[in-house]
């Protein structure tokens, strides 16, 4: 028989009436009047959790000891199946029996919990294998999942216990450590076990996703990002999570950027409607202020969530003051879902932003619109079947390059900074966790266009994915891979915009790429080609890594 889940709202009865059916493949069962409440396309938020798939042979288990209360495991994590706790004493008093924690560094009275959704993880041990222990004492080992079923109870108690405002305060947002003990909305999605991309895009959510807007093209962040019947996108306990949707290859840049434009209109709208009620009631001081606030705050993303929250407030108690006056609380309240600044996130592959859709990425970042751009960059079409893209590098063995690349990788960062006001950063976290953490935070603050290439690795690659983490660690250190911000907002302040995040290169270069089946097949192959392809491959990105090394010298 099909489970049935408790409780009410229109995520349960989502998840009764199609996701369980679904799953237990009786989709063709169901009546078309199931589906009417979903007819224009939108899905709830939040249905992945329900599906406790219990895939993993192994799971991470917390050795307390060992724990230095890095957050590193959690940070890494694709699946957003590990996560930190800090409990109160009320709340670990009230902890189910056995739930494992410590006195939590830092802050005083407080007690951290490392725990596991053992039932949604896929046992990939990335969290493990970067787990630095304490003097090397690994904090994390991988046992069999039935041995640590019980350990579901404690990750399910650990999302009942309160924020911690003392907690953000101590261990700010914008930090590695910090930003893990906000809520990542992107969980338990479908995406392969030890995927390089969902890692970055889970830490985003946990940034900004209570008021992000995304616009994803197709590709592997499609397919785990909203593949029917679940949605792996999540809402908080406020009930706030990103707006998600999906477009093609070919127009997701100007997808997203269509939605930006419809926000700022509408915004610009809702201005005008504030100021109209400012000059209504300009008698009132407490609305006068509440609107000239919000006016000048409208922009700011924090600015707008304070001052948005003293405004409804405000006029909510001016109800009935006069005709005119209600008619624009009215309107004010009808458009409140403008107030708050949104996080306009436009997402996709290599192969959307070197190809298909680089025409409109283009068009995109030379408009000079605040839109953010991330690009998971794995080298190659991951998702259609492992073709080529411009972002394959030479002697890469991929299809329609079966006998390694002939041609070099396109430096996409490198032609977004010819514009000189679009945000550039490339990254791989991997080699360096805070370096992207400080990226995307200057990303989105940014007001302009903003565009963040990372590197994912994949199993297209063909490496062992429980190490994609080392992986991008290698890729930097062996100069395979640059690390690099470029900030416009640093040139009105006379400073080089330009700042190269990674060391130079101290690595073995050919073994790195013999490290990844994508090269090593060519070298089994056909040794002449393949050493002659990978000294061009290295020699091409020692000449990058010098171009970039000059760029950040210039005053």
């Amino acid at each position: 028989s099909t489970p049935k889940f408790d409780g009410e709202g229109r995520l349960v009865d989502y998840v009764n009436n199609i996701l369980v059916p679904i799953n237990a493949q009786k989709g063709n069962d169901l009546p078309v009047s199931k589906f009417v409440d979903d007819a224009d396309g939108e899905v709830p938020l939040g249905s992945a959790a329900f599906e406790k798939r219990g895939i993993a042979v192994d799971v991470p288990v917390w050795n307390v000891e060992n724990c230095i209360q890095c957050n590193f495991c959690s940070y890494v994590c694709p699946h957003a199946v590990i996560r930190p706790f800090a409990l109160s004493e009320e709340e670990a008093a009230k902890a189910p029996a056995g739930m494992k924690m410590k006195d939590m560094t830092g802050v005083p009275g407080m007690k951290f919990a490392m725990t596991i959704s053992v039932l949604d993880c896929t046992g990939c041990g990335s969290c493990a294998n970067v787990c630095p222990g304490f003097k090397g004492n690994n904090a994390l080992t991988m046992q069999s999942l039935d041995s640590q079923r019980n350990e579901q109870a404690s990750f399910n108690y650990g999302l009942t216990v309160s924020d911690k405002p003392e907690v953000a305060a101590k261990f700010k947002p914008d930090t590695v450590k910090g930003s893990q003990f906000k809520q990542p909305l992107l969980e338990f999605s479908g995406a392969c076990a030890g995927c390089g991309e969902t890692p970055y895009i889970k830490v985003i959510t946990q940034l900004f996703g209570d008021r992000m807007v995304i616009a994803n093209a197709t590709g592997c962040s499609s397919i785990y990002g909203g593949s029917a019947p679940t949605c792996p996108y999540s809402k908080n306990k406020k009930g706030h999570g990103p707006a998600w949707s999906n477009s093609l290859f070919e127009d997701n840049a100007e997808f997203g950027y269509g939605i930006n434009l419809a926000y700022k209109y509408r915004r610009n709208e809702l201005k005008d409607i504030v100021a109209q009620l400012a000059l209504v009631l300009k008698d009132n001081a407490d609305c006068k202020e509440a609107c000239d606030n919000w006016i000048n705050n409208m922009n700011d993303a924090e600015g707008s969530k304070r001052t948005a929250a003293e405004l409804v407030k405000v006029i909510t108690v001016q109800k009935g003051v006069s005709a005119d006056a209600d008619a624009l609380i009215e309107e004010i309240l009808k458009r409140k879902d403008c107030l708050i600044k949104k996080s306009g996130w436009i997402f996709g592959g290599d192969g959307w932003a070197y190809d298909i859709g680089y025409g409109g990425l283009d068009h995109v970042i030379a408009s000079g619109e605040d839109v953010n751009i991330l690009v998971l960059d794995t080298e190659v079409y991951s998702n259609t079947g492992g073709q080529a893209s411009k972002s394959t590098p030479t002697g890469s063995v991929a299809k329609f390059a079966a006998g390694g690349k002939l041609t070099k990788k396109k430096d996409l960062g490198k032609i977004a900074m010819t514009y000189e006001y679009v945000y550039v950063a490339e990254c791989s976290m991997g080699a360096d966790k805070a370096q992207f953490v400080k990226a995307i935070s200057e990303a989105e603050a940014y007001h302009g266009p903003s565009l963040i290439i990372c590197y994912a690795p994949c199993i297209n690659h063909g490496i062992n994915m429980s190490k994609s983490q080392n992986e991008e660690k290698l890729a930097v250190e062996s100069g395979y891979w640059q690390l690099y911000r470029y900030n416009p907002s640093l040139i009105e302040k006379g400073q080089n915009p330009f700042s190269l995040d990674s060391k130079k290169p101290t690595g073995d270069y050919q073994a790195f790429l013999m490290g990844e089946n994508r090269y090593a097949q060519l070298a089994k192959a056909k040794p002449e080609v393949a050493k002659e392809l990978f000294a061009k491959n290295e020699k091409e990105a020692r000449i990058r890594y010098e171009e970039y090394s000059e760029m950040a010298k210039h005053e």
